[in-house]
């Protein structure tokens, strides 16, 4: 039988695979966060007709003298290159801007994805589209430790902001040096116990002679403070810090001009407790939580793992990726650290498929099937002829 019709059936195999590959590469156009594909071709085993022949003085060397016998597919590699960003306005669908994989379970098997469409279910668990978990690492009081292993993120129903005791609290602006003698005013800001509660602190200036002022501190619980200062610089002097009820009060930051009297409270570190308004993600990965008394507190990190051979990796459906023993073990580490690609709130990652270049794959694989479907017909009409050679 000729080796012809042989190579013409593995040159049909070949570009069929090559069709097979290029279709699902269209098919996915507008797959978020999809890879396209490529076939690479390989010869297959040359049979000798026979061998390299060694020169000598009389005579010169003889090249093999080889027939292939058709082609196979060597592979069918992956385009790692990065999809373009298409914006959502979605604060919870992340895009991978360099390398890493976000990190997800479904069942007990690890996946890996570039999709970044997230939502929280009804259990208040981090998901995709398709119901697989993302992985990454809890924070405990506003505080993110990546050192475990990622687990399933949550978010608790009812999330909360701790109320926190104010501690600290500043004034600033100009106390008038030029004021009478007798003159009084009070500023007012509101401070907050460990639990949560509100309170008033108020603070009575009352004008000396020769610039000088007093003051006395009340947070109104039965503590209060007092102290004396000296205007007529671009600082005041004297007491510039004053302890009232667990809180200290800082008045160095206050001038002491002639004519102006803008002094004010401008900052406290405590507030109440607060409920869960929205959730935010950052560059690094942090999901932040925004509450009702103005606190951003941060309530997870997403995990991001890394490979040696991201190619090694195989498909496993629902735009999911799976480890293989040419891919290397993954590296888990945090996004925006070396090695690792930052994350783009608000956007997805668009398919990499160029269109232009898949379409010519396709005129390619026709061509290229077409060509060796002629082989077989030659071959056969070969054939033909050698079986008609007696009649």
């Amino acid at each position: 039988m000729l080796r012809s019709l042989y190579s013409g059936i593995s040159g049909l195999r070949a570009e069929q695979t090559m069709l097979d590959v290029t279709s699902n590469n269209i098919a996915n156009v507008n797959t978020v966060g999809f890879k396209s594909s490529t076939v690479q071709f390989e010869d297959a085993l040359s049979q000798m007709v026979s061998a390299a022949g060694l020169a000598t003085s009389a005579k010169a060397g003889t090249n093999p003298n080889q027939v292939g016998l058709g082609v196979r597919v060597a592979g069918v590699t992956t385009n790692l290159t990065q999809g373009s960003q298409t914006t959502t306005g979605n604060n919870l669908d992340s895009l991978i801007s360099g390398d890493g994989y976000f990190v997800t379970t479904s069942g007990s098997q690890t996946l890996y994805t570039r999709n970044g469409s997230f939502h929280w279910d009804s259990e208040g668990r981090l998901s995709t589209a398709d119901g697989s978990l993302v992985q990454g690492w809890p924070a405990v009081n506003g505080t993110v430790s990546t050192g475990s292993k990622p687990t399933t993120l949550t978010l608790p129903s009812g999330t909360v902001a701790p109320a926190k005791a104010t501690t600290t609290s500043t004034l600033t602006g100009n106390l008038p040096s030029d004021a009478a003698s007798g003159t009084t005013f009070d500023r007012d800001i509101t401070v907050f116990s460990a639990d949560g509660t509100a309170r008033q602190l108020t603070a009575t200036f009352t004008a000396g002679a020769n610039g000088a002022w007093n003051y006395s501190m009340n947070d109104h619980a039965g503590n209060t403070a007092t102290g004396s200062l000296q205007t007529g610089a671009a600082t005041v002097t004297g007491t510039t810090t004053a302890t009232v009820g667990g809180i200290s009060v800082d008045l160095s930051k206050l001038s002491g001009y002639a004519g102006l009297s803008t002094t004010a409270f401008s900052e406290q570190n405590g507030n109440a407790a607060g409920t869960l308004l929205s959730v935010g993600l950052g560059g690094d990965g942090t999901l932040s939580g925004t509450f009702s008394n103005g606190a951003t507190v941060a309530i997870a990190r997403l995990a991001i793992g890394t490979f040696t051979n991201p190619e090694g990796l195989a498909k496993a459906g629902n735009s999911s990726l799976v480890q293989t023993l040419n891919s290397g073990d993954v590296r888990l580490g945090t996004a925006g650290s070396d090695g690792y690609g930052s994350v783009v709130s608000g956007a997805l990652e668009a398919s990499n498929v160029d269109l232009s270049q898949e379409f010519t794959n396709l005129i390619v694989a026709q061509r290229g099937f077409q060509a060796n479907a002629r082989i077989i017909t030659t071959s056969d009409e070969i054939l033909q002829e050698l079986t008609q050679l007696k009649r």
